[in-house]
């Protein structure tokens, strides 16, 4: 474990090696479990204010549930995550004709209609933040789907920080960051 700042680093996120592998995975965090993407307090105002741009990229059955709903849910411990459709994908979650699925927010964000990208707990998957004990706990989750990633990060030799690198700056931003990497480097 790694202790930086208010942060509990789990060892997997130095040890393990990881890139995501959509053609292989089709993108089914989105998709499978049992609960949305965890929410931050912030994020659903940011959805909110750029939902009608958002919707342009979503499926007809994310729209009604957002319609009908709103933009938020909760899981079964209280905490603010994406509404799913049908108890299954995420109501943001949209399908390529090849069966990869993509997020309807990053879509509007790539096309410069909203400033927001996505969830920060998606752009962090397949890392889970928990906050315990006045810490935040930077934890991987390790879930059968992401067996491709695993294979494909193992071949090239990247470890998971590395491949989250964007979205943990963006959460924690660059000085941790390379305190992480420091603190990665000192052990070698």
């Amino acid at each position: 474990m790694i202790i930086i700042n208010d942060t509990i680093i789990s060892e997997g996120l130095i040890s393990a090696r990881f890139i995501c592998d959509l053609p292989r995975c089709k993108g089914d965090c989105c998709v499978s479990g049992d609960a949305g993407a965890p929410l931050e307090d912030n994020e659903i105002g940011m959805i909110e204010d750029d939902l009608d741009q958002i919707m342009e990229f979503m499926t007809d059955a994310g729209k009604q549930i957002v319609n009908e709903n709103g933009v938020f849910d909760y899981d079964i411990v209280g905490n603010l995550v994406t509404p799913l459709v049908n108890d299954r994908e995420c109501a943001f979650a949209g399908f390529h004709d090849n069966g990869v699925s993509f997020c309807a927010i990053e879509k509007a964000w790539l096309a410069g209609k909203t400033e927001f990208r996505k969830p920060v707990s998606c752009h962090l998957y397949p890392v889970r933040l928990e906050k315990k004990d006045g810490f935040t706990h930077v934890n991987y989750h390790q879930w059968s789907i992401c067996v491709p990633a695993i294979r494909k990060g193992e071949k090239a030799g990247l470890p998971l920080y590395k491949f989250l690198k964007d979205a943990l700056i963006r959460r924690f931003g660059e000085n941790w960051y390379k305190s992480l990497e420091k603190e990665v480097k000192s052990r070698r």
